[in-house]
């Protein structure tokens, strides 16, 4: 493998990834700041392994997107997820959503390396404790992440799986148009989705959810 693919708005962690990239044999390393440049990126380049951290500033966990979709367009890509978050369920979702890995930033030299080599050689790398919280979570009865979201979120939840727009919404709901907005970020970060149209997504499956159950 000669080429990665890091993506993080942290400077000085591409620096440092740069470097220990060298170290491992690494011929090529590209970076990336930014979900969407990141996505463009590998799109035109297919290297072989991703290693994304999951939150980028003003756009919440967008990195499960971004993951998601790489691995969407090409399933033989070998993604690490390297992020701060020790959140078993935030880890349960880069996983599902395609990264085979998952090694936390605060993690010593030595065990990134390991996560990294393991990933590389297409196995999954979880630390020891992680990797038992994560399968009590899904030992544990599945609560749907809609659960978490208050009142006035599935309210707003609702009417955007009906099409309504933030407009409609704010004087359906007498709220102001700023509140749908930040509602709308704030839910996004919950359920783990990047941009709108997936928020609508989720809120069309609530939605049929909802009217099949109606139907039992």
């Amino acid at each position: 493998m000669t080429a990665v693919l890091i993506v993080d708005d942290h400077p000085v962690v591409l620096s440092g990834f740069r470097r220990l990239m060298e170290d491992a044999g690494v011929g090529t390393v590209h970076e990336a700041s930014d979900v969407v440049g990141a996505y463009r990126l590998f799109h035109r380049l297919r290297p072989p392994m991703v290693v994304a951290d999951l939150t980028f500033q003003g756009k919440g966990l967008s990195g499960l997107a971004l993951i998601q979709r790489i691995h969407a367009l090409d399933r033989r890509t070998r993604i690490l997820a390297f992020s701060m978050h020790n959140d078993p369920f935030i880890v349960s979702r880069a996983l599902e959503c395609g990264a085979i890995g998952y090694v936390f930033k605060d993690v010593r030299t030595a065990e990134f390396l390991r996560a990294f080599h393991a990933v590389r050689a297409g196995e999954g790398y979880l630390d020891h404790g992680l990797a038992i919280a994560v399968a009590i979570l899904h030992a544990a009865p599945r609560r749907s992440p809609v659960a978490d979201l208050n009142a006035r979120e599935k309210q707003i939840l609702s009417l955007l799986s009906k099409g309504t727009s933030y407009q409609d919404i704010a004087e359906a709901l007498s709220i102001k148009y700023r509140t749908v907005i930040n509602s709308c970020s704030t839910m996004r970060q919950k359920l783990g989705v990047g941009t709108l149209a997936e928020l609508i997504q989720v809120a069309v499956r609530q939605a049929d959810a909802t009217e099949a159950s109606g139907w039992a």
